[in-house]
């Protein structure tokens, strides 16, 4: 199996990264959220978060030295959502001390699906939010996400619906994960 490399994601990233991302909702959302809805929340929702690629906690995978997936974590309120999506919009810095760390906007490439890129980026995402000294991590995981995340560790918490365009909106299931113990140290 080839490995996956796990890079920072910049600017000159975000045309192949809204590409990826649409290609990801289209294909591996249908049959958990109808054509409409996924219609609707690519032009809203789902996309490119560029305050993650700011601050340097948004990451493309590759393999094959294709772009595979991207996925990022983030020491910011906002839990879920695109640049433009403002209804979820909190760029405040979270307190490691007390507030969990954010697992955000996690794509894979069709063509890689089901070859260790969700598990890769994820691993790599609580490796950097650890290092940064948060305790626990919570996520707004879509339908099709949740199984990833529970086989990680993770609970879900509750289930809510983000709006969309149209009266629409997706039901998404916010969960969380402790990644340290009070006594640990980051490495």
């Amino acid at each position: 199996m080839p490995s996956i490399l796990i890079r920072v994601a910049t600017n000159n990233d975000v045309p192949a990264l809204t590409d990826l991302i649409e290609r990801s909702v289209r294909e591996l959302q249908a049959g958990w959220y109808s054509p409409e809805q996924i219609e609707a929340a690519v032009h809203s929702v789902f996309g490119v978060d560029t305050q993650l690629i700011a601050d340097r906690t948004y990451y493309v995978a590759e393999m094959d030295e294709e772009m595979a997936g991207c996925g990022g974590w983030s020491q910011r309120g906002t839990l879920c959502g695109a640049s433009h999506f403002g209804h979820f919009r909190n760029d405040v810095l979270l307190d490691p001390a007390r507030d969990p760390a954010r697992i955000r906007a996690f794509f894979t490439h069709p063509g890689f699906a089901r070859r260790g890129v969700g598990s890769a980026l994820l691993k790599h995402c609580e490796k950097a939010a650890r290092q940064a000294g948060f305790k626990t991590l919570e996520m707004a995981a879509t339908l099709p996400g949740v199984p990833l995340y529970a086989a990680h560790g993770y609970q879900v918490l509750d289930c809510f619906e983000v709006p969309l365009p149209g009266g629409l909106s997706i039901s998404v299931k916010r969960m969380a994960k402790k990644i340290m113990v009070p006594d640990q140290v980051p490495d």
